[in-house]
């Protein structure tokens, strides 16, 4: 595809990615306490999240989530049931606005048996003139044995099957636990914004175990699913991310709990066969990434958290079109970084900003019009929290009311005319993406 297609073909080929941002900003910090976990443990939403509503761990909240989420306050059976409802202002700097019940979630989490527990979520979203669509989202099962002893250290080990590579990180810092990724043209496996991306819509297994309470290590392997179950999932078979064989997925961290602080390093590492379309030749695709997070709990009245992820991934092509006779390089890369800081006071009022980069290799075939896919985005969150603490009014329920706002200053390798319209067309500046959302969630 090149710069000298009809101007037809130009906006079917750019269609995609104006969707892409749109579901971006509904993707960014979706991750919340769960009340059915508070229910179980007889714990505040508090202490397992540094802000009552969440997304971000503690280190409390991080041994929950290794367990296999069967930590118990033993007394007695509690129904393994939470539901989350959501509404939404929605600004853009260019379309109209929107006011909507945004999300309609149903979560069937926690404990089955002493070594057994889950985390399933069920999302009913708003697509649009009041059209609903329901799909399976995070899916996360475990089996654990806990208080085992190696070489004289207390071990923990465990089998996950989820359906997001990384969803079932402790540290939740990568992105597919974040919620939190680059908007991408062309982003890397891990990156839940990409176009094709892997995030619910493959199933996988790994082993991990955590080792002298500081050691994690994990390894795994994942299949995408049949299209036709990912359409019968409720997702559009145009988002599927290929067929993948051979795939291997790695990850070790460093984690220090030091009570007031926190601070963990770490590397994650996917290996995969892709075809896309699955009739295509296979790309070999490796990611490679590092993350690194810091929390500053004190006394839970001033709570900071800084986390840096930057993943790489090198491409090596099976197939290399060739467009008006120039050929598409036989290798490439993608780079994807994000740097978060959250300031939360009195685990109820919070602000958030992340920046967020998105780079690849220049390829005039595969990135028309302007040959480069880099993409960058600032996003800026304040949010109230009034509940799901010891001393607030219930701390088995929650409410959360947030602002969020998303500025692009590059898309598509461009801040100006980003789809490279021709002359007397309507012209997409990287701001024109920018938009601002207000939304008020009910947790249950």
């Amino acid at each position: 595809m090149s710069s000298s297609l009809p101007l037809r073909l130009r906006r079917a080929a750019y269609a995609p990615w104006l969707l892409l941002v749109a579901l971006l900003m509904f993707a960014s910090n979706s991750a919340h306490a769960i009340p059915a976990y508070a229910r179980q443990t007889g714990s505040a939403c508090a202490d397992c999240h540094a802000g009552a509503y969440g997304p971000a761990l503690t280190p409390y909240g991080m041994r929950f989530k290794l367990n296999g989420y069967t930590d118990t306050d033993g007394q007695g059976t509690k129904i393994p049931l939470a539901a989350q409802i959501t509404g939404s202002r929605n600004v853009p700097e260019r379309g109209e606005s929107t006011t909507q019940l945004s999300e309609a979630d149903v979560y069937l989490a926690g404990r089955i048996s002493d070594h057994l527990g889950g985390f399933v979520k069920v999302v009913t979203e708003n697509i649009g003139d009041d059209h609903y669509n329901t799909k399976l989202s995070n899916l996360d099962l475990r089996f654990v044995a806990k208080d085992l002893k190696i070489a004289g250290k207390e071990t923990t080990v465990g089998v996950a099957i989820n359906n997001s590579p990384g969803f079932d990180d402790p540290i939740a810092a990568l992105p597919y636990a974040s919620s939190l990724g680059p908007p991408a043209v062309s982003g890397t496996l891990l990156n839940l914004s990409s176009a094709h991306t892997l995030y619910n819509r493959v199933i996988g297994g790994s082993v991990y175990a955590l080792y002298d309470n500081d050691w994690y290590g994990e390894i795994g392997t994942y299949n995408t699913m049949p299209t036709s179950m990912i359409d019968h999932l409720g997702y559009n078979p145009a988002s599927d991310p290929g067929r993948l064989s051979d795939t291997g997925y790695f990850r070790f961290a460093y984690m220090k709990d030091l009570k007031r602080q926190f601070f963990s390093a770490g590397v994650v590492a996917l290996t995969t066969k892709r075809q896309l379309p699955r009739n295509a030749p296979s790309d070999d695709i490796t990611d490679l990434g590092y993350d690194l997070t810091y929390q500053f709990l004190g006394n839970r009245e001033h709570i900071v958290q800084v986390s840096y992820v930057n993943i790489l991934e090198q491409r090596d092509y099976g197939s290399t079109p060739v467009v008006g006779g120039i050929a598409a390089k036989s290798q490439g890369n993608a780079r994807d970084q994000t740097l978060s800081v959250t300031y939360t006071f009195k685990q109820s009022y919070a602000l958030q900003v992340a920046h967020l980069i998105s780079t690849g290799s220049q390829d005039p075939v595969r990135y028309p019009p302007f040959g480069k896919p880099d993409s960058t985005a600032n996003m800026i969150s304040l949010y109230w929290t009034p509940f799901g603490k010891d001393d607030s009014f219930t701390s088995l329920a929650n409410l959360k009311i947030a602002g969020t706002w998303y500025r692009y200053t590059r898309f598509n390798g461009a801040s100006m005319n980003i789809f490279g319209a021709p002359v007397g067309a309507l012209i997409t500046n990287a701001k024109d993406l920018d938009a601002f959302t207000l939304s008020a969630s009910v947790a249950f």
